[in-house]
């Protein structure tokens, strides 16, 4: 308890330069005595720290001092913090306390302003993010969560579930977890998750054998080929998840699409959300798929 102390009363002096005694002890819930007895064991294992006494005075270190960094890099430290900065968007504890350690030891990264991360879509309400934390919280304290699940097809399904691991994969969350309802482990797509609760019910980690997981099923369609033409003013939506290597521009300016996708309910919305700026060149069936929906569309504005 001691050493943290001594650690943590280094790095409040290296990010905020005189700090008095009566400051830290009330930060640490000790006596200014003890705060004094901490000071001169710093100095004795030979950290420059001094005090001034009167008005203005305090407790500070000498100027220019730093924690040795030799062990990480500039850029490893970087890394560091984009790691930290991800972990707070989960509502991790203290990692206020983290990124104040860290600051004071890497110098240069004290503004870590440059990157934020926030795991909820745009438009989305407070309640998304509460709902990641609520999830997080429920893995960590191995407590049951309950939640309406709308899978591929529509369809709104209550469960029960035991929290294993939260999957960031192809741009989405996903949650994995077992399945009371099913009686086997699942995947779920946590912005399909509605009105998500967590149990005060406990459960105990299974040992389960090693297989992989059932995916819902607009994720576990079989994959087809897919020949798409986009028109030049939805191009930049096709950077957002597609490689380079699987575009290929045309004369005329558009982009042809040739990409391995699963087939489901998602593949049709998303083609259809393109609107008239994309052609389905192949495979047949898909076309036809599309060429019904339009004309299922027309037929209700036409009525």
């Amino acid at each position: 308890m001691k050493l943290n102390r001594l650690f943590e009363i280094t790095t409040i002096l290296l990010n905020k330069g005189t700090v008095t005694a009566q400051e830290l002890a009330n930060r640490f819930g000790v006596s200014t005595r003890t705060i004094y007895r901490d000071v001169d064991v710093l100095s004795s294992a030979g950290v420059p720290v001094y005090m001034n006494k009167g008005n203005g005075g305090g407790i500070h270190l000498l100027e220019n001092y730093a924690i040795d960094r030799t062990l990480i890099s500039e850029q490893e430290s970087e890394n560091l913090l984009l790691a930290i900065k991800t972990l707070e968007a989960t509502h991790y504890p203290e990692l206020d306390k983290v990124l104040e350690k860290l600051g004071a030891t890497y110098k240069n990264i004290m503004n870590h302003d440059w990157v934020e991360v926030d795991f909820s879509p745009w438009g989305s309400s407070p309640n998304e993010k509460n709902k990641f934390n609520d999830i997080k919280r429920a893995m960590l304290q191995r407590n049951i969560i309950s939640f309406d699940y709308v899978n591929g097809e529509g369809q709104k399904s209550n469960r029960l579930a035991e929290p294993e691991k939260l999957i960031f994969k192809s741009n989405a969350w996903y949650l994995l977890a077992y399945c009371r309802r099913r009686q086997e482990q699942r995947i779920f797509r946590i912005s399909r998750l509605k009105n998500l609760e967590v149990m005060a019910e406990k459960f105990e980690q299974k040992s389960l054998p090693k297989q992989e997981p059932k995916e819902s099923k607009d994720a576990s369609q079989l994959l087809i080929f897919l020949k798409l033409r986009f028109q030049t003013k939805v191009i930049n939506r096709l950077y957002d998840y597609f490689d380079d290597s699987f575009l290929k521009k045309n004369d005329d300016g558009s982009m042809t699409l040739e990409v391995w996708l699963p087939e489901g309910e998602w593949l049709y919305s998303y083609i259809l959300s393109f609107g008239s700026f994309v052609e389905v060149l192949e495979p047949e069936h898909v076309r036809g798929t599309i060429i019904k929906r339009i004309r299922q569309t027309l037929e209700i504005y036409e009525t």
